[in-house]
């Protein structure tokens, strides 16, 4: 046969494949009904199983795997069809609407500290944020009851994931409901009359140092990490000796500080983005963003499915992360970012899906999208 007569077979096959796809899928809407009516979970991993070690056993030499891949991949199809069936009206999330009140914010640091401006770009320029140690306090500050709402830095642009923020999600309970990006302006600052000659030590915030790595290195600076960028400045404010500070240029004026140089992030722009959490689950008008955190079993192929939900049900997968769990076992937590909005039933029933069948599942929250500067950001 030529190219021609066997792209012919290929396309007569594809015709049945889609006609059999067709009537699988209409089948299991059928079965997604009588499940429910006598009231039987989705997911039945026994059933799955068998089926695949039938598939395996059936298929010739060298398709074995790839065959089980097919009929995993459209298992996982069908059960989306069944969970979206029976989720044709979402499920009631109880929550308040999102009402921000300026007088009960905390975050990490001093004034002048970054998160303060996100503080004001989300709250308004008459916040006054609560300023905490730590932001594992200000986590715990939130869980507590104490503030009603907590600002979080979690991602810069050039230096990756804040991993302390990261790891305390999974200590703490909180839901995010909002997120706002600062654009950080990384400047050398140092007490009056100090040279750059004199400067041998730089002290700022991890995440700070690590943006500014390039210039440092450059004019052989020795970092040390400090706990915010604004209590570094105030520290080499008060110290006796020619010491150096990463912070804002705004930070720099509020402690009396000399900028040597500015702009030296590694690049720039530079921007950093804030969580703003809070106790209960708040869901604004516009939200259209959703953080889970998720563990998978150490079964193959079972990424690969997870992130084919997302593609069936139309939603782009934002953010990726993963994060070991600090007990010693080398298993990790995902955490992922994902468009959507909890009202809308393929949602609901994707949430649905993780937290029924997934050992652990957290819904983090519903927010809008990032804020630049106070205003909305598409």
């Amino acid at each position: 046969m030529d190219l021609t007569e066997l792209r012919q077979g290929i396309n007569a096959l594809d015709d049945t494949i889609q006609n059999a796809f067709n009537e699988r899928m209409a089948l299991c809407k059928e079965v997604a009904r009588y499940k429910q009516e006598n009231g039987l979970p989705v997911f039945q991993n026994g059933r799955e199983r068998e089926i695949i070690d039938k598939i395996r056993s059936r298929a010739p030499e060298g398709l074995e795997e790839p065959s089980a891949l097919l009929f995993q991949t459209m298992m996982e199809i069908s059960k989306y069809l069944q969970y979206r069936e029976l989720h044709k009206e979402p499920k009631p999330y109880v929550f308040a609407p999102l009402v921000l009140s300026p007088d009960s914010v905390a975050c990490q640091g001093t004034a002048g500290a970054n998160a303060e401006t996100a503080a004001k770009q989300i709250f308004g320029e008459a916040c006054t944020p609560v300023f905490l140690p730590t932001f594992e306090d200000v986590f715990a500050a939130v869980q507590a009851g104490d503030v009603e709402f907590g600002i979080v830095p979690v991602q810069n642009s050039n230096a990756g994931s804040v991993v302390q923020a990261y790891d305390l999600m999974g200590e703490h309970d909180f839901y995010i409901a909002r997120t706002t990006v600062v654009e950080i302006t990384n400047c050398l600052a140092v007490k009056p009359g100090t040279r750059l000659e004199d400067v041998r030590d730089v002290y700022s915030h991890p995440q700070a140092l690590a943006q500014c790595s390039k210039f440092l290195s450059r004019h052989g600076l020795t970092p040390h990490a400090y706990s915010n960028t604004a209590t570094a400045a105030a520290m080499v404010a008060a110290a006796d000796e020619p010491l150096g500070a990463v912070c804002s240029e705004g930070c720099a004026a509020l402690h009396g500080l000399t900028i040597l140089r500015d702009h030296i992030s590694d690049y720039v722009p530079n921007y950093t983005r804030f969580f703003c959490i809070t106790k209960d689950l708040r869901v604004a008008e516009d939200a259209d963003r959703i953080t889970v955190m998720l563990s998978l079993p150490h079964e193959e192929g079972s990424l690969h499915r997870l992130l084919s939900k997302f593609v069936m049900g139309g939603m782009n997968l934002l953010k990726l992360e993963s994060r070991p769990i600090r007990n010693g076992s080398f298993e990790v937590i995902f955490y992922l970012d994902f468009s959507g909005n909890i009202h809308d039933p393929s949602v609901s029933a994707l949430l649905s899906d993780l937290a029924e069948n997934l050992e652990y599942f957290k819904f983090l929250g519903n927010y809008g999208t990032d804020m630049l500067g106070g205003a909305a950001r598409s």
